[in-house]
């Protein structure tokens, strides 16, 4: 049995990092490089993501002869408010506005107990895709390893539940991938991801600056280029403008930590921090969180 056989109809998810786009390319291998009609990989783009990631989907699109769908949020004032539309890469957001307007529509930014940012940006978006193709129920191929178990549980067990219209398969964790075979596939490739693996983690996969990433790697991609912090200045400052006009009481300045994306620590913070000694960051855990967001 080929593990990445067609499980129609399915959906490919395609994050823009080196595990899905491996995951991929196993998936093209074992369907004779012509994927069926009810087969659909997507890409769901928040705006945040680095210009690389945007690159990488369009060079594996281009480069292995796929079909790949850029999918973007799209909210309206009128029902239904949450769509979604395709672009691609020329049209694609490059300044965060699809996770802008959805923080604009729902006046708060999201953090580590409401993670709303998951569900709207990325989940939502190829739910409403395979509906308006006309699908009641499907597989959805994730790209996660077999070094990635809690993640692989929480997915299994989301199935288990029977909630979904959709089921999660994780061909590479039954096949017992892990990193190192990701690496070391796109090591011998003719093109990758330029983006820096550090530990065996492509660092600044994804949104760029994910509240979800951990405070170390928060910090070595900020001391790199610490433009990319700006953007979630921005937003932290502008929760605290939402609750004003919520007519919440005014908050202190230990009050207003609760408004930040992560309690522990305001992006403001993160910037001065990396201005110190980077050997200083390894006093900081790795407290990632683990996201569908997968590499």
């Amino acid at each position: 049995m080929n593990l990445y056989k067609t499980k129609s109809p399915s959906l490919v998810t395609f994050s823009g990092g080196r595990t899905s786009g491996y995951m991929l390319r196993k998936i093209l291998d074992a369907n004779n490089n012509s994927l069926p009609k009810d087969m659909f990989v997507c890409f769901a783009n928040t705006g945040k993501e680095m210009p690389e990631t945007l690159d990488f989907v369009r060079d594996c699109q281009e480069k292995w002869n796929v079909k790949v769908h850029w999918l973007e949020i799209d909210i309206h004032e009128e029902k239904p408010i949450y769509r979604t539309k395709e672009v691609d890469y020329l049209t694609a957001s490059r300044n965060g506005e699809p996770f802008e307007n959805l923080i604009n529509k729902r006046k708060v930014i999201p953090n580590v107990f409401q993670r709303f940012c998951t569900q709207e940006l990325k989940v939502n978006v190829f739910k409403r895709f395979m509906k308006e193709k006309g699908f009641n129920e499907w597989t959805t191929f994730l790209g996660l390893r077999a070094d990635e178990p809690q993640r692989v549980a929480k997915q299994k067990q989301a199935n288990s539940t029977g909630k979904n219209n959709f089921e999660n398969y994780m061909p590479l964790y039954e096949d017992q991938v892990t990193k190192h075979d990701v690496i070391n596939f796109w090591k011998n490739n003719d093109f990758d991801l330029k983006l820096s693996v550090i530990d065996n983690q492509t660092v600044a996969g994804n949104c760029d600056l994910c509240f979800l990433k951990g405070t170390k790697i928060k910090l070595q991609i900020i001391k790199e280029k610490p433009e990319l912090a700006d953007w979630w200045i921005e937003k932290e400052k502008q929760n605290v403008k939402f609750a004003e006009e919520r007519g919440d009481k005014t908050y202190t300045e230990i009050e207003k930590r609760f408004f930040h994306f992560n309690k522990q620590i305001s992006y403001i913070e993160l910037v001065e921090k990396s201005k110190e000694d980077a050997k200083q960051f390894d006093l900081f855990p790795d407290d990632s969180i683990s996201c569908f967001c997968h590499d």
